[in-house]
């Protein structure tokens, strides 16, 4: 086709192409009027949820400033009510001491002139002391709640004798393994035992009685009717001598430890053990434990009862029995026997422990620290002493 033929049809194709050209500028208009109102909606929602956010964040704030205050106001309520608590433990201690407990001495006056004679004929010779220590409990100076750890039942120390820093605990009356953290802070810090060391004892345990001393670990096994108290050398685990206890027909020390047969105890005279018999089942007896042979160098029998007894220990040779009662009350020091006779009973201070949770499941007193180490439901707490001079008899 010649151009000549070109320029005849342009007149022809001029108006399609100017419609084409419409319609495109028209879907493009629809187009951008579409998305204008996209971005007007866009924008309003972005406006109204930025208000929404920030009407938000507000009222947060808010709550959060009012929780602060609620806070504040409970810690203010919770530190007057410890204030209150403790006016209150001191008013109950005041009124205990000006209305003590009975005696601890059953008098049957038809069978003290046998029971002295008996008392004569048998032990209970006066103890010459091996020290000078002449110190008693006057009262629980300070008490600490380390944490609580395993069963309601059970015991924790530290070496009475030595200068180590670890602690043994032994949870449970019956078991065989004993944990060993390094340090008091290994103990409160960590709840699983992954920081403690773990010695499986040849023989198992029976009660809360026993005792770190030395290096050494004196424990009680019950074989048959009988009780063997074992000794077992910490560092190389190994059972060093093992003896049986001279005691015919035993029966549980304290009347609110059934499980509890002999108590050992250290004080800075050295090895005590107490414990009871059918002989004579109302009291407790004690004796002087040679720490190297097991052996007993002297025996007593003491006018402290078993009932409503939770534990004992022995200070500067002095016997001091704790109380409670089946429904666990404030337990207290409500008999001492002074093995010396340098400490007169109606000098010997009348000990209050402060109520916390239950019934101490073993009470072990340090002799180089001069605190006691206490098993309460499952609680370990020490209790910090304050300590006066023994008037002499």
């Amino acid at each position: 086709m010649g151009p000549w033929r070109c320029l005849l049809l342009l007149p022809l194709l001029a108006p399609a192409l100017r419609a084409q050209q419409q319609q495109f500028m028209e879907y493009v208009e629809r187009r951008l009027t579409l998305l204008e109102e996209r971005i007007s909606q866009w924008h309003d929602q972005s406006s109204r949820y930025s208000t929404e956010l920030r009407d938000f964040k507000n009222q947060v704030l808010g709550m959060l400033e009012a929780a602060e205050k609620e806070r504040e106001a409970m810690r203010a309520e919770a530190e007057s009510a410890a204030v209150r608590v403790d006016r209150l433990e001191r008013e109950v201690d005041y009124l205990e001491t000006q209305n003590p407990a009975p005696p601890c001495v059953e008098v049957d006056e038809t069978l003290m002139d046998k029971q002295v004679a008996t008392a004569k004929q048998r032990k209970n010779e006066k103890y010459t002391k091996l020290t000078d220590c002449g110190d008693t409990i006057a009262s629980v100076r300070a008490m600490k709640i380390l944490k609580r750890f395993g069963s309601a039942s059970g015991l924790w120390t530290k070496d009475a004798a030595g200068s180590s820093e670890k602690i043994y605990v032994f949870d449970g009356t019956a078991n065989d393994t004993v944990y060993v953290f390094p340090r008091m802070r290994e103990f409160t810090l960590f709840s699983a035992t992954r920081k403690a060391t773990r010695i499986k004892l040849p023989y198992p345990w029976v009660g809360t009685g026993h005792l770190v001393y030395d290096g050494h670990l004196y424990y009680i096994r019950q074989q048959g009717l009988s009780f063997q108290v074992i000794k077992f050398n910490l560092a190389n685990k190994t059972v060093v001598d093992s003896s049986v206890f001279p005691a015919e027909e035993q029966i549980p020390v304290f009347g609110l430890s059934p499980s509890t047969y002999i108590e050992v105890s250290a004080d800075e005279e050295g090895l005590w053990a107490i414990y009871a018999t059918k002989e004579d089942e109302k009291n407790m007896c004690l004796a002087k434990l040679d720490p190297a042979s097991l052996d007993i160098e002297q025996m007593w029998d003491t006018p402290c009862p078993r009932e409503n007894a939770e534990g004992a220990f022995v200070v500067c040779g002095a016997l001091h029995v704790v109380y409670n009662t089946r429904l666990p009350s404030r337990a207290r020091v409500q008999c001492v026997f002074d093995v010396s006779g340098t400490l007169a009973p109606e000098d010997a201070s009348l000990v209050y422990f402060p109520k916390r949770y239950g019934s101490h499941a073993s009470l072990k007193y340090s002799p180089r620290e001069r605190q006691i180490y206490a098993w309460d439901d499952g609680y370990q707490i020490i209790y910090r002493m304050e300590m006066k001079k023994k008037l002499e008899v």
